[in-house]
């Protein structure tokens, strides 16, 4: 069964709602106001199946909105989601503003189908029929419902004529309609919440992208709320899943209507993230007056609205019936993805100015005009390539790049695995670098190792963390990095330590058993440790070679210095903390005095090593005890 949504447009009073009804037998004015006042004034839907030629059946969801000046902001909120128009134009009043202006909004969306209907046939003669029906061609011509390739259908909601034509031509427009990709990642706008008597909470809307069932768990953007779908229902009727282009309802569990608006989206939890900054391609009508940079403007997404003000990239305005590239800064968070459109309405008088099309919902700050060109202008792939490439050698995670494009994980995998990609991207674990930026990062990596021997000639070389820290690279990337240097032979790693080729520090025979001396002096001592200045006497070296031996020990972590004159082995500093440990299951607490019995040291020790355990978060000092951790 194939699904089209179908989304009414028009002056006010030119008969939309009328003719849903005589097409599906649904009066969708459902509000007691719409009524008594006989005119539409918040969005309305009913449903009809018609047969496709081959046996398929065609599931129309009639989306009928508002047509009145006033409610416009209502008729957007149900216009987004719909794969085809009807432009309802009444026999005896032929266009009016409001056709002209859902016209325009119909164009902005970019809709690409539809047909015109001439209403209220029965009220007009022929002739006066035909002049109108000239008019309306003549108004459609060079648009997507140019009447070379598109119908204008008469008919009469009372009488029931032409009623058969238009249910053609709507099996004929919908045959057109692309299916849309149920594998996709679900997403479905809200445009009513209210409650169901034996059910609870029920939301409503279009469901734009992917697949919902039941027990399917969902997030609320922009609250970061978590739900559980209870119920599905497609156009009516109680389903086991709702797929894209379906008209949607859900019964919902863990949220409450208070918690739930129109304007917010359901989509999969943990994998997408709201944004109040958009980079747009937008485009002016040509009756539109100029918009300035920082203009505020009234946008409109799916059901989504809020105020937002226009940052354009090097210029000034943008003129009636040009297009150019923007950020939109939101007064309110909204999840969109790029290929959604927008419309924007000028803030006062409220009119329609203009609209566009989502490039990026995930704006950094470098580079931003250029970024959007290849997004507006490139295929898959180029725009895979750019927005890894604009992470430079941080790279981005495979799930931040779903987050940023909508696409799943398996599509993202297929185009980085194209030959294309693999010739500028590397995968590291679970990034995506950017080769170019990846070598940037080796040789920023060489290019230090060198300043540090340069700086510090008597040292071995520098310690990966501090490299690390110098370079600020993830820990990811730089490992990779590193790994890269050391297999091409540019650098050269010894436990923690990286040097350039022959630069690490080689000790002769003298220094390397100084070395052996002051290693042993501090690992027999344990916790009752040496004066450092009185073990480094008693080498042979000289005092500028001890102290270089010393440091070598201190940056591979043999030794490990307390205070000035105060080193400690490594190992009995582990030990140490082992000893903590244990201690605590006897005594949570411990004080100086408890402490020296403990490790049978005197308070010139205890001190500074209860100090260090507090640094190192294995102790907290409370008043004069320590809370062993």
């Amino acid at each position: 069964m194939k699904s089209v949504i179908v989304g009414t447009a028009g002056h006010i009073d030119h008969g939309k709602t009328a003719l849903v009804k005589a097409l599906t037998g649904i009066d969708a004015d459902r509000l007691e106001e719409e009524k008594r006042r006989g005119i539409t004034i918040d969005i309305g839907f009913a449903h009809l199946e018609l047969a496709l030629p081959g046996g398929e059946i065609l599931r129309l969801g009639f989306v009928d909105v508002p047509g009145h000046e006033r409610f416009v902001r209502n008729m957007l909120a149900g216009v987004g989601g719909i794969d085809l128009v009807l432009l309802v134009i009444a026999a005896d009043e032929s266009v009016k503003p409001q056709t002209r202006e859902h016209f325009d909004i119909c164009r902005l969306l970019a809709v690409r189908r539809g047909i015109a209907v001439l209403t209220k046939s029965d009220l007009v003669d022929r002739e006066t029929l035909d002049v109108v029906r000239l008019e309306v061609e003549e108004f459609l011509r060079h648009s997507f419902l140019d009447p070379a390739h598109s119908s204008v259908v008469a008919v009469s909601a009372l009488t029931g004529a032409g009623l058969d034509d238009l249910k053609q031509a709507l099996v004929e427009a919908a045959a057109e309609v692309p299916s849309k990709d149920s594998t996709a990642l679900a997403r479905l706008p809200i445009d009513r919440v209210f409650t169901m008597k034996g059910f609870g909470v029920v939301v409503t809307g279009t469901l734009v992208a992917g697949t919902i069932r039941e027990e399917h768990e969902l997030e609320v953007f922009p609250a970061g709320k978590r739900v559980r779908v209870r119920g599905v229902q497609v156009h009516g009727q109680t389903a086991e899943q709702a797929v894209a282009g379906q008209r949607t309802a859900l019964n919902l569990a863990g949220v409450t209507t208070q918690e739930l608006a129109r304007g917010m989206v359901l989509a999969p939890s943990l994998t997408f993230h709201p944004t109040s900054r958009l980079g747009v391609s937008l485009t002016l009508l040509p009756s539109a007056k100029p918009l300035k940079d920082r203009a505020r403007v009234h946008l409109h997404a799916y059901t989504f609205e809020t105020i937002a003000t226009v940052i354009l990239f090097g210029q000034k305005q943008v003129l009636p019936g040009e297009a150019a590239a923007a950020q939109l800064r939101l007064a309110e968070p909204t999840l969109l993805l790029p290929g959604d459109r927008f419309i924007m309405r000028q803030f006062s008088p409220v009119v329609t100015v203009g609209g566009g099309v989502v490039l990026d919902a995930s704006p950094i700050p470098r580079g931003m005009d250029t970024f959007l060109i290849t997004l507006a202008e490139g295929d898959a792939q180029a725009i895979l390539r750019a927005r890894i490439a604009r992470r430079s050698h941080a790279g981005i995670d495979l799930a931040q790049l779903t987050a940023e494009t909508g696409w799943t994980r398996q599509v993202i995998e297929t185009h980085l695995a194209s030959a294309a990609l693999r010739a500028e991207v590397s995968r590291i674990e679970d990034l995506a670098v950017h080769l170019p930026a990846l070598e940037g990062l080796k040789s920023l990596i060489t290019g230090t190792v060198a300043t540090f021997h340069q700086e510090n000639p008597l040292v071995a070389g520098v310690s990966k963390e501090e490299l690390r820290d110098r370079v600020q690279a993830s820990s990811e990337v730089f490992t990779a990095a590193l790994e890269m240097l050391v297999s091409e032979n540019k650098l050269e790693a010894v436990g923690e330590i990286v040097h350039l080729p022959g630069r690490g520090v080689v000790l002769k025979d003298e220094e390397a058993e100084s070395q052996k001396i002051i290693e042993h002096a501090f690992a027999s001592a344990g916790l009752k440790v040496p004066a450092l200045k009185d073990v480094l006497a008693g080498l042979k070296v000289d005092k500028a070679r001890a102290q270089k031996i010393v440091t070598l020990l201190l940056r591979d972590k043999v030794l490990v210095k307390l205070s000035a004159d105060l080193v400690f082995h490594r190992d009995a500093l582990l030990d140490l903390r082992k000893r903590m440990s244990s201690e605590k299951v006897k005594f949570p607490k411990i004080d100086v005095a408890r402490f020296k019995d403990l490790t049978g040291v005197s308070r010139k020790y205890a001190i500074p090593l209860l100090e260090y355990l507090d640094r190192e978060h294995v102790t907290r000092r409370v008043g004069d005890e320590r809370v062993i951790l």
